[in-house]
């Protein structure tokens, strides 16, 4: 059937894509090589560039375009084979693949539902509660589960649902009446909780293998989450308040919440043995990595033993492991990125990097430099719908710059790290639930876009205000 002559086809935007990432890369391999940059330095940028770029277009998915790039590297011999396939050896890689794993086991069990429900029957009864109550949900999956849009959309998103059906409250008239409210909380929730665990994002391993391939520092979880817990908490205590105040649900008293969670709680019947065991292993989890520093037990092998046990209980099986495409699929670009990461610094690319921006901060103090990179970090994510893409992009340059102009290199790893999750407060498309959020109907782009604003940038005060005395009192500077 031929289309009418008034409307115009689509243009698929996959051809122009991948020639704006092949002439990007063309004009970087090709161009005068700059002073202080080796050609092998300069082929591995333009490379680099180009993934990136790859990951922003997305004319492929992320985990195809890094082999695509790893291959690349590799027949024109820009680094050697042992070198590009590094960083399948990270320790990082796999500890967030397993991570995924007991995500798995807490989501099979049905465990992760009634913990959700069991908050809300516990501080339920108005609205404001009910706003915490989802916070909570999500601060306590945090460490274990480095899906967002799991926590988010698999955990508590169907729980908001529930709770809008039994308040009446659906896009449109009666929205504001819990729904947009609840909708708001949880977004936000999800960006504050990601920032306080490594495990709690799937990209921070990301910035902890940059960090440690740009600079040369280790970020342990048990470092980054106790560097992370005081703003962080500050953060997801004031955050549902905030939004009461300037975003109030119609309806302030919820007495029918506690009931509506009884009744669900009743439907799943008493806790089996499988959630019982999935507790033990979370409980076991948090005890062995925040004594990590005094057992010598690393993170990784913490995870890999508690994924082990979990599938030798059967409370979760090895297909179920198979079937996590998403744990995979980080496992592969992850692993490139760290490698490519890895050779920039070897190459050289990073110290030119960082030597060519800092000039231009020639007499600038280390402490407004890294604020300065801080803020560009935070709000240039409106340009970004990938977290990865975004960390991907800016984390090792802003790092290197900010080291170099004399931050110390621990601190600036840190902070850029934990503001990688909280500009994802910014936008409907910001990050892997967000979409999901917005997508219920119950706020307008506008709003959410005011909203998104303001959170993050109260959030930049808390993290850089009580965050740097914290961080003062903990010796990071």
């Amino acid at each position: 059937m031929n289309q009418p002559a008034n409307i115009a086809p689509k243009k698929d935007p996959t051809l122009r894509n991948w020639l704006i990432i092949i002439a990007v890369a063309l004009i970087i391999w090709f161009m005068p090589n700059p002073e202080g940059l080796s050609i092998a330095g300069q082929h591995l940028f333009a490379l680099f560039v180009a993934t990136i770029l790859g990951f922003v277009l997305a004319p492929i998915p992320m985990g195809p375009m890094a082999l695509l790039s790893l291959s690349l590297c590799a027949l024109l011999k820009v680094a050697s084979l042992g070198d590009l396939l590094s960083g399948f050896a990270n320790t990082t890689v796999w500890l967030v693949v397993m991570a995924f794993f007991l995500a798995r086991g807490f989501l099979k069990t049905g465990l992760a539902r009634r913990i959700s429900l069991l908050i809300v029957k516990a501080i339920g009864t108005n609205t404001l509660r009910l706003g915490y109550s989802m916070a909570f949900s999500d601060l306590f999956f945090g460490p274990v589960m480095p899906s967002v849009t799991a926590r988010g959309g698999a955990i508590v998103f169907p729980i908001i649902n529930g709770l809008c059906e039994v308040f009446d409250s659906k896009p449109g008239a009666t929205a504001r009446k819990v729904g947009a409210y609840l909708f708001q909380v949880e977004h936000h929730a999800t960006c504050i909780v990601s920032a306080m665990f490594i495990t709690a994002m799937a990209s921070n391993p990301l910035a902890v293998g940059l960090a440690a391939k740009t600079v040369g520092v280790e970020i342990t979880w048990m470092g980054w989450f106790v560097a992370a817990v005081v703003p962080g908490v500050i953060s997801i205590l004031l955050m549902p308040l905030i939004l009461y105040k300037i975003y109030p649900p119609e309806l302030k008293e919820t007495p029918e919440a506690p009931q509506m969670a009884r009744e669900e709680l009743t439907k799943m019947g008493p806790i089996s043995g499988g959630e019982k065991t999935m507790l033990g292993v979370f409980v076991g989890c948090l005890a062995l990595w925040t004594t990590g520093t005094l057992t010598g037990i690393s993170a990784t092998t913490v995870a890999l033993l508690a994924a082990a046990f979990l599938l030798v209980t059967s409370v979760i099986t090895w297909k179920d492991c198979l079937g996590e495409s998403g744990a995979w699929d980080l496992a592969v670009w992850l692993a490139v990125l760290i490698s490519l990461a890895g050779l920039m610094t070897k190459l050289g690319v990073v110290k030119w990097i960082a030597e060519s921006v800092g000039g231009m901060l020639t007499g600038i103090a280390w402490l407004p430099t890294l604020v300065i990179m801080v803020l560009f970090y935070l709000y240039v994510h409106y340009l970004f719908a990938s977290l990865t893409a975004h960390i991907s992009a800016f984390y090792a340059p802003l790092l290197a710059i900010a080291v170099f102009a004399g931050a110390p290199a621990m601190l600036a790893a840190i902070v850029l790290g934990f503001f990688g999750n909280l500009c994802g407060s910014l936008t409907h498309y910001s990050s892997g639930p967000a979409p999901i959020f917005f997508g219920a109907g119950y706020v307008d782009q506008g709003t959410w876009w005011k909203l998104g604003f303001i959170i993050a940038t109260i959030n930049m005060v808390i993290w850089l205000g009580a965050g740097s005395v914290w961080w003062k009192v903990l010796g990071l500077y």
